[in-house]
């Protein structure tokens, strides 16, 4: 009996399989290294890292995920590249700040009681977009080409969401008046949902 033939998925962009995974887990935890790094507030507050944030970082965990798909595809160097960079890139940042600022790291990395609060909907949005795209995925098949360009269009806008988010926090929101919380929590929300559905079309 002769083997199986297996159809070559189309990967996002022409990109090795994984790298756009791995592009966005360097967006999720250079957030992370910027909040770290930057300075005290004028206010001399402690920062805290929005609570969104910690559930973006657990989809990290995943560009670490393979199927079976990704065993049959040649192995490049990029994706295994961009792993190397944001996880050495995190354990320099965190080891910097312990040595340097070691209140910092508790300080910042705990969530605002605030936000705690806000867990159950943030789940949800992490949880409703990654099935979304799973079941986009699942009922239209990986090589039908509506869901792979529906699937190149999540990644373009999980990107741009993440590029802003960055700009957003750390650029323009301490130069304005204090934001809308409800629209703050809308906005974390659909970024959440954004990135989430990459990873679940890749899943």
């Amino acid at each position: 009996m002769s083997a199986p033939s297996y159809r070559p998925e189309e990967n996002t962009y022409g990109l090795p399989l994984g790298t756009v995974r791995g592009f966005l887990s360097l967006l999720i935890c250079s957030f992370f290294w910027l909040f770290l790094l930057l300075p005290d507030p004028m206010s001399g507050a402690p920062a805290k890292a929005p609570l969104g944030h910690f559930f973006l970082l657990t989809l990290v965990f995943l560009a670490f995920a393979s199927h079976p798909i990704q065993e049959l595809t040649p192995r490049h160097v990029l994706p295994w590249l961009m792993r190397v960079v944001f996880v050495g890139g995190t354990v320099a940042v965190v080891l910097f700040v312990a040595a340097t600022h070691p209140d910092r790291l508790s300080d910042r990395l705990t969530p605002a009681k605030d936000d705690i609060a806000q867990w159950p909907v943030l789940l949800g949005c992490l949880a409703g977009g990654f099935a979304v795209a799973l079941l986009v995925r699942t009922v239209l098949g990986r090589h039908n080409e509506f869901f792979q360009t529906f699937r190149a269009w999540i990644g373009v806008i999980a990107v741009l969401l993440l590029l802003f988010e960055t700009l957003f926090q750390f650029a323009i929101r301490p130069n304005i008046s204090p934001v809308s919380q409800d629209a703050l929590k809308v906005w974390e929300g659909i970024l959440i949902a954004a990135v989430a559905a990459y990873f679940g079309s890749r899943a």
